[in-house]
């Protein structure tokens, strides 16, 4: 069984510092190389790739096992372009030495997401990560952050938030409290590493894209959409008049359920609209209609009958609304919480046998799901 001992440099740093092209395999080979490398820099973490990978190839033939060191890299100008470079190397290295396994080594986390690349090609038996131990003093202290500092993505994501805040500190402390100041500058921090965390630039990026594609295919939703934001925001306007007219203010919990109790009902009307778009969509197309788009109309009204009937509860127990009436008949705060919850109760069964029944699914089936 032959095993490929492979030292991934994705950065090209060998490269760029010996001005060797790779790939390189035998023993000789590489071990001339890591002379080279750790005299062009012997701070290179690279030097310690190199030499844990020739030792797993001497630890296999050690235990009678025929093994071959090699060393690939990205040399690109982008990203892509270097794992494609990599993967031609790669490719190169299949076919010199026809390996059945491959042991890959790595010193970063950057090198270990060309991984799936040498999955896609051969077993991969071990992957080995070099960790190098420093000293724990100052002058390692300065090399990290000397690193941290070179590292460009680490730099917009951390450093550039932080300078913002801390010169917002002082202009904010002439018009505010020092507690105001230092709340706005940790949510303006805190919102910055959200938006830089959650990747929301990669999707404002993609959804232009995605608006035209919607155009342009003549989807019902579209429309539905548009037509649901303008509902939920009635909602919402709706909710704030109410607790703007109510003349006593009252506690923060009155205020709460008397925002929920006049603006569920639109912003649940909005979400209907929404999934009732949707669902025409499915509905047009040939593929026929999945179970979870049949029932989310129905879920949606449960969910706002459940939701007005607890604040409306609430509402009459603080005495901030009327006794509801029907038929001449005041029903009793109790008696309309249950009513509105076993209303939604209903709601929600029909739609799991509606969509069920649509979908060839069985009740217990659609459950489960």
């Amino acid at each position: 069984m032959m095993t490929l001992v492979l030292c991934v440099d994705r950065s090209n740093e060998i490269g760029r510092k010996t001005g060797i092209r790779t790939p390189v395999s035998g023993w000789e080979a590489v071990h001339s190389l890591v002379t080279d490398v750790g005299l062009a820099d012997p701070e290179d973490s690279s030097v310690n790739c190199l030499l844990e990978a020739l030792r797993i190839a001497r630890d296999l033939r050690d235990d009678r096992e025929e093994a071959v060191v090699a060393v690939a890299s990205g040399a690109g100008e982008s990203l892509v372009g270097a794992d494609l470079s990599f993967a031609a190397q790669l490719d190169d290295l299949v076919e010199r030495h026809d390996p059945d396994a491959v042991v890959v080594v790595i010193d970063s986390a950057q090198d270990e997401r060309v991984v799936p690349i040498v999955e896609s090609r051969l077993p991969v038996a071990a992957v080995d990560r070099v960790v190098v131990r420093q000293a724990r003093d100052i002058e390692s202290t300065y090399y990290l952050l000397k690193q941290f500092l070179a590292d460009e993505e680490l730099r917009s994501t951390v450093l550039v938030p932080l300078g913002v805040g801390l010169l917002l500190v002082p202009l904010l402390l002439l018009r505010f409290s020092p507690t105001v100041a230092l709340a706005g500058v940790a949510a303006l921090l805190g919102a910055a590493l959200l938006y830089k965390g959650l990747a929301i630039t990669e999707r404002l990026a993609h959804l232009p894209e995605r608006a035209r594609e919607a155009l342009y295919s003549g989807q019902v939703s579209v429309v539905t959409y548009v037509v649901a934001a303008g509902l939920a925001l009635v909602g919402v306007s709706l909710g704030a008049l109410a607790i703007s007219d109510r003349p006593d203010g009252g506690s923060a919990l009155v205020r709460a359920m008397l925002f929920a109790y006049s603006s569920v009902p639109w912003l649940a009307l909005a979400a209907l609209t929404a999934s009732t778009g949707r669902l025409i969509d499915e509905l047009i197309r040939a593929e026929g209609t999945r179970r979870p788009y049949l029932n989310l109309p129905f879920g949606v009204v449960a969910l706002g009958l459940v939701v007005r009937g607890f604040s409306g509860y609430i509402l009459e127990r603080e005495h901030a609304l009327r006794h509801l009436v029907l038929f001449d008949y005041v029903v009793a705060p109790a008696h309309r919480l249950a009513l509105f919850v076993v209303t939604g109760i209903v709601v929600s069964v029909v739609g799991v046998k509606v969509a069920a029944s649509m979908s060839d699914e069985t009740l217990e089936e659609a459950a489960e799901q």
